[in-house]
């Protein structure tokens, strides 16, 4: 025959029952003329469904296989168009979960929508933990008609088109026999009910959008771009449904000082560079307050001075990171002819009048930058 049946569906010559159900399940979710109802689709759904019919039933894949019409009036035709492995149970189990069974009204209430609104902290607030009061516009239960959506002293009425099933059946014919679709009723939207007199407060919606405060504690080690889920703090739904969580998005504004990386944070500070040599005292500013920290002699630029327990809280956690601080060292670009004689004095005294220069590694000249550029490096 000139249709591939294994191809249709997708599955090997040797394929088991089971798999050759599946197959056909998985293509009827996609191709169903409910779901893709464009002509091509459907003229597609046909052959997976002709093909499906084939192999699921034992006589009729047998006399496939061996090269006749499994389609003949001896390959187990069945009355009233029909034949005894026509899928319509198969079909209506892939889209409603049950074997030919209804999917019923669906329920007005639905649950609501996420929100999420940003909230910027300083650098204080982050790491020690804060309580806002934030303004929420969303949507809250009606109080006229309690979610319902009818007006009061009035209910939804029974749909008269689809009698409360909230679908309608409509029955085609095609090669296979008279087949039996089902799409939600065009009156009730597939609610089941009509609410004919709408409550004036909510336009039958059964919410109502308002401006409301909420107070919100925000936990200590929170850090730009930590998300907060605040449960049922959102919209509520349609028809009075439950509502969704609010989500918060912490912005965290930058600091004149500090730079915060995790639960530590980093400052740089410059001395001159006597005070790095001979050691000194300074006073820098923490998180806590202002304190004094010893700057060690001989104290070299890029060196760091850690203050432990000085960062951030860590969140959910007990303790605080680090504060470190890069030291930097500033030299003098203006001298006056004491100064630069007593620096001479000290350079002579020293034995650094010409110093040979000490090279570490990463530091290279203009040459090696300009080979390793040329090697891909």
């Amino acid at each position: 025959m000139a249709q591939d049946y294994y191809a249709t569906l997708g599955v090997r010559r040797d394929a088991s029952q089971e798999e050759i159900k599946k197959a056909y399940r998985r293509l009827a979710r996609a191709l169903h003329p409910d779901v893709n109802p464009d002509p091509e689709t459907q003229e597609r759904f046909k052959e997976v469904t002709q093909a499906y019919e084939v192999l699921s039933d034992a006589s009729k894949r047998q006399m496939y296989d061996l090269g006749g019409d499994p389609f003949s009036s001896g390959a187990g035709a069945g009355a009233g168009g029909f034949g005894a492995g026509f899928p319509f149970s198969d079909i209506m189990d892939a889209f409603f979960g049950g074997s030919g069974g209804s999917r019923g009204p669906r329920s007005r209430a639905r649950r609501g929508r996420n929100a999420t609104i940003r909230v910027e902290l300083d650098l204080a607030e982050s790491g020690f933990g804060t309580t806002r009061e934030l303004v929420v516009d969303t949507a809250v239960l009606c109080e006229v008609c309690q979610g319902s959506g009818a007006a009061a002293g009035t209910h939804p009425d029974t749909c008269d088109m689809c009698h409360g099933r909230g679908e309608v059946s409509q029955v085609t014919r095609s090669f296979l026999g008279q087949v039996m679709t089902s799409r939600p009723c065009p009156q009730c939207g597939g609610f089941g009910s009509v609410i004919r007199h709408p409550c004036m407060e909510c336009s039958g919606e059964g919410r109502v959008r308002t401006r409301r405060t909420i107070k919100v504690r925000i936990p200590a080690g929170v850090e730009d771009g930590t998300h907060i889920q605040l449960a049922g703090e959102g919209e509520v739904g349609p028809g009075g449904g439950p509502a969704g969580d609010l989500f918060l998005e912490i912005v965290e504004r930058p600091h004149q000082i500090f730079e915060r990386r995790g639960d530590d944070l980093h400052c740089t500070v410059q001395i001159p560079m006597t005070a790095a040599a001979l050691g000194t005292s300074l006073t820098v500013e923490t998180l806590d307050g202002a304190q004094e920290i010893d700057v060690r002699p001989g104290t070299q630029a890029g060196q760091v001075i850690p203050l432990y327990g000085r960062g951030v809280q860590r969140l959910n956690e007990t303790g605080r990171g680090d504060l470190l601080i890069h030291v930097t060292v500033e030299t003098p670009t203006k001298l006056d002819p004491q100064q630069e004689e007593l620096l001479r004095e000290l350079s002579k005294l020293r034995g650094e009048e010409r110093p040979p220069g000490k090279f570490t590694p990463g530091q290279q000249g203009f040459f090696s930058r300009l080979r390793d550029a040329f090697n891909g490096r």
